[in-house]
């Protein structure tokens, strides 16, 4: 089995990340996921690429030193990957000694083996800044598709790739200036020298290790077209210094160096952990061990499309011309481009949902990971739009994995006093055989990188699992067939199981809930891919709500938080959520019953009398079928206090008695009033590990958005247990069951 070498694109540093730039580095945590649980000795590297017109343009902006800048954003991108779950081995930078070390040395063996030769050039020269103007310092029209902001390195609008010079009414992006040619030397890599070598490699690692067709495309019509030499120098002070004479003024171009970043990257990591267990004293051959292994080791890396030619051309053709046995692209998985609402994600332009919004919007990563695999432009650009995230959510995460975990544990806990059924070795064969089917394909499509396909088709073989609950109705069979019964949720159970291990990958976080769930954990000597299809090994279970519902009301909320740019949302600073729905919308405080009688106008409400520390208040409340006035009167309940007043009957209930709930298959209902136990009255309830402030007054619509449950005896809301004085509010009756 050989290893697994993993890389995702690396981010540029200049910006924060937007989730189209996120879906790079989630493909390959899924990736590398799948590897480690398949049993593969992986590696996953990455980290923000720093050199380049773009971060010494943007730290003169900000008058601070390139270095400062760089520093300050690959804080941000670590922080933003470390909120997202990134499993990276090492995520480094390129602004460091070995990634100088090994660019110098790459380079120093193209230049001996004759793929290196000079140019004296025309470039654009701007006489206000009184400085040659690398590609990214200038912009002007496009000369294939006449957009009038292209950068002089790459068009936007179209993708293709520019030189300064073809650019139509060229300005020099820092003043504005029209620059004029002048001449100046660059070193460029001979590319049509290294033809010849560059078809062979491509024509068979694009057979054999499945590259996406964008790949194979765009590759082919680079070499239909012509391979052109390509200068990898540049007239500027922040990058890796060329050590040739007559260019110690100039440094390498960053697409000649950062992908020279993933070895880098793996060499560092080498460094840092130099003697441990598995690692070499020398760094160097931690590197051979990765990076010049081709028959033992296979290259997997994920991409934006924009970035295709530099990593089957440019990069390649760099490995090939030093002469040496690199390990060499194997897979390439390049994904189409995710578009934002009515345009694209743009970082340059401020437009989208960026990585630092994500984490103030209060939805779980999970949540995110979920949409962004579900809705991954693997062949063709996707669109991300409020309203397909929340139809998505609630209906496939929520609606279908959710509500299969939930019904079937509840069951279990409910009938079986939280032990799965024995099903006396009569599981049925039909029913894994489908299992195994799906499974198989899942596994097949994972093995090629088509994440999105394997993901919808986890969410088929849910599906699947709900239909067979559905047909199965063991709300009637326990009674009428109880072996029958036993045998469906046993094998549900299972199903569970397995489906935590083949969501580990996307949504690790939930996978490993599951997993609790059943007393398990996934990962090294526990649950592996080897464990699919088990059937044995589990008794007793727990559950808990694992995701909440995106409400309408807060779904438009964010849109209108994320419309525009991040320049023109800054200035407008909309007052908008940013925790979550419990700790933003609802006050819930202890009071006591101080008196209670029958509404005169209603049977089934009683009117109480609260005492709120001091505070007297009337409520009222729809308990008479479920409780005798002796049962409530004294009792200290949770009271929802920042509701705002309403009448019932002609009684005016300032707030709401928060009680539990459960229906039967008879649809006969169970309510239980939520206990405050002995807490003082007007003790606040706080969701577990959150501190916040009291919110203002809401009405009954926005109260109901907030998810409120009860999982395994405790209150929750999305998911965190709720507290008194610092401990978990606690049910008797409802195991499981809503909160109102």
């Amino acid at each position: 089995m050989k290893r697994r070498l993993i890389t995702s694109a690396l981010p540029y540093v200049n910006n924060v990340p937007h989730l189209g730039n996120l879906i790079q580095v989630l493909s390959a945590d899924a990736f590398t996921r799948f590897c480690r649980l398949r049993g593969y000795e992986t590696l996953y590297v990455c980290g923000t690429d720093e050199y380049g017109t773009a971060t010494e343009n943007r730290a003169a902006e900000e008058g601070i030193s390139p270095q400062e800048l760089c520093d300050r954003y690959h804080a941000i991108h670590a922080d933003i990957y470390r909120w997202f779950n990134i499993a990276f081995d090492k995520f480094g930078r390129t602004s460091t000694p070995i990634q100088t070390e090994v660019t110098q040395d790459i380079f120093t063996k193209l230049d001996v083996n004759g793929f290196i030769v000079e140019h004296t050039d025309q470039q654009l020269h701007c006489a206000k800044c009184d400085r040659f103007l690398a590609d990214r310092y200038v912009r002007g029209v496009c000369p294939h598709c006449g957009y009038e902001d292209a950068r002089g390195d790459q068009c936007e609008a179209c993708g293709k790739l520019l030189d300064p010079t073809e650019l139509k009414e060229p300005r020099c992006s820092r003043c504005g200036s029209t620059p004029i040619l002048r001449s100046t030397k660059h070193l460029y890599i001979n590319l049509p020298k290294l033809k010849d070598q560059l078809e062979v490699w491509i024509t068979v690692a694009a057979e054999k290790g499945d590259w996406a067709n964008n790949a194979v495309q765009m590759t082919q019509a680079w070499i239909r077209d012509g391979l052109r030499e390509r200068a990898i120098t540049r007239d500027l002070k922040w990058g890796i210094p060329v050590p040739k004479a007559g260019y110690e003024n100039k440094v390498f171009y960053v697409w000649f160096d950062a992908p020279i970043g993933y070895i880098s990257i793996t060499g560092n990591l080498g460094a840092e952990r130099s003697g441990e267990p598995g690692f070499p004293a020398d760094w160097h051959d931690f590197v051979k061990h990765w990076w010049k292994a081709p028959d033992d080791v296979e290259l997997f890396q994920f991409i934006g499309k924009d970035n295709i030619p530099f990593h089957t051309v440019i990069f390649p053709s760099s490995q090939l011309g030093t002469g040496e046995q690199w390990t060499m692209l194997h897979h390439m998985s390049s994904s189409e481009y995710l578009n934002y609402e009515s345009g694209k994600f743009s970082k340059s332009k401020g437009v989208g949902v960026f990585g630092t919004d994500v984490k103030e919007t209060g939805i779980d990563a999970d949540v995110w990971r979920f949409y962004i695999f579900y809705n991954r432009p693997e062949k063709a650009d996707s669109l991300f739009t409020w309203k397909d995230f929340q139809e998505k959510v609630n209906g496939e995460l929520i609606g279908n994995l959710g509500n299969l975990v939930n019904r079937t544990l509840s069951f279990v806990t409910r009938y079986y006093d939280g032990m799965i059924p024995d099903s006396d070795g009569s599981a049925s064969a039909m029913f894994w055989n489908k299992v195994r089917e799906f499974e198989a394909d899942i596994s097949a499509k994972l093995e090629k990188a088509e994440l999105r396909d394997a993901f919808r088709a986890i969410f088929e073989l849910s599906s699947f699992a709900n239909k067979t609950f559905q047909e199965g109705e063991p709300w009637k069979t326990r009674k009428e067939n109880p072996p029958a019964a036993a045998v469906l949720i046993h094998d549900l159970c299972y199903l569970i199981k397995d489906l935590a291990i083949l969501i580990h990958p996307y949504i690790p976080v939930a996978a490993e809930k599951i997993a609790a769930f059943l007393g398990q954990r996934i990962g090294k000597d526990a649950l592996t891919w080897a464990s699919l299809g088990e059937t044995s090994g589990l008794s007793r279970i727990s559950s808990e709500v694992l995701f909440s519902r995106l409400e309408d009301d807060f779904i438009n909320t964010l849109r209108q938080r994320y419309a525009g740019t991040q320049q023109e949302r800054a200035a407008e600073k909309p007052d908008l959520p940013a925790l979550p729905p419990f700790i933003r919308f609802l006050d819930l405080r202890v009071a006591q019953i101080v008196k209670i009688e029958r509404h005169p106008k209603a049977d089934k409400l009683y009117i109480e009398t609260l005492e709120i520390a001091g505070e007297e208040r009337v409520i009222v409340s729809g308990l008479v079928p479920f409780y005798k006035e002796e049962e409530l009167l004294g009792k200290k309940i949770i009271v929802a206090y920042n509701l705002k007043p309403a009448k019932l009957r002609g009684v005016e209930s300032r707030g709401m008695l928060l009680a539990a709930s459960l229906k039967d298959e008879d649809d006969n209902e169970t309510v239980e009033a939520l206990d405050a136990g002995d807490a003082p009255t007007g003790t606040h309830v706080t969701l577990e590990g959150v501190a916040s402030e009291p919110p203002a007054e809401i009405d009954i619509d926005t109260f109901f958005s907030v998810p409120l449950a009860v999982a395994d005896y405790t209150v929750v809301s999305g998911g965190t247990a709720l507290f008194i004085d610092g401990k978990p509010i606690k049910t008797r009756v409802i195991a499981n069951g809503g909160v109102h």
